[in-house]
């Protein structure tokens, strides 16, 4: 599968990679890249850590699962591939981007340049088995992005968190909300957004106003 992680990632997960549900979860994987299509590529299943070493992580953005249909997933959360169709969480993602800072929505949905500026698209569940959302969920990976919230949470500070949905807000008690920014609102999808509490939250402009207070450089979003 030729799967690598980005080197200060490795650094701060090592231990992790010494525990039995790691292996545990290894071999799962391998077995459902042999038995059938899985999504992202195996050589993007770590895309997320490669592209924002851990010292460079601004903004953290958590996710669920991947996509799960053809060309889309490549390890970065609500990101697709250049040519893909925006899924809806992303179109109302650029939405309110576009409404909070005027900025003009993109022609493609490959979310890398967030990435290689400092937002770490983290999915809590890192691979999916082809057409079948949440396949892997069991499969022992929330254990270790938890233990890449932590990370951050214990040795970096003044990050923001953006917590969207009741997902990813349960990750809330890993963060010190009086050294960080935790954002939260409902999820962007249709669902969730067209019931309120997605649309005018401006979270973007507060993400870049709270890194300017911090003296970092903000994300071109």
């Amino acid at each position: 599968m030729n799967v690598k992680i980005e080197e200060s990632w490795k650094r701060q997960l090592q231990d992790e990679f010494e525990k039995p549900y790691f292996r545990q979860l290894t071999d799962a994987v391998r077995v459902e890249y042999q038995s059938g299509t899985c999504y992202p590529p195996g050589s993007l299943i770590f895309n997320a850590f490669n592209l924002c070493p851990f010292d460079k992580v601004k903004v953290v953005i958590i996710g669920q699962d991947p996509y799960h249909e053809p060309r889309q997933a490549h390890g970065l959360s609500f990101s697709v591939q250049d040519g893909v169709p925006f899924p809806p969480s992303l179109q109302n993602i650029f939405k309110e981007i576009h409404d909070d800072l005027g900025t003009p929505i993109p022609a493609s949905g490959n979310l890398t340049r967030w990435a290689e500026q400092g937002v770490l698209l983290l999915n809590a569940t890192l691979t999916v088995r082809a057409h079948q959302a949440n396949s892997h969920a069991q499969l022992g990976w929330r254990d270790f992005t938890d233990a890449a919230i932590r990370a951050l949470a214990a040795r970096r500070e003044h990050l923001v968190y953006m917590l969207w949905g009741g997902y990813a807000r349960g990750k809330a008690y890993m963060i010190d909300k009086t050294k960080n920014l935790v954002l939260e609102s409902v999820h962007p999808s249709p669902l969730s957004a067209n019931r309120g509490g997605w649309f005018g939250q401006h979270q973007f402009s507060r993400c870049n106003a709270y890194l300017v207070e911090q003296k970092i450089e903000p994300i071109q979003w």
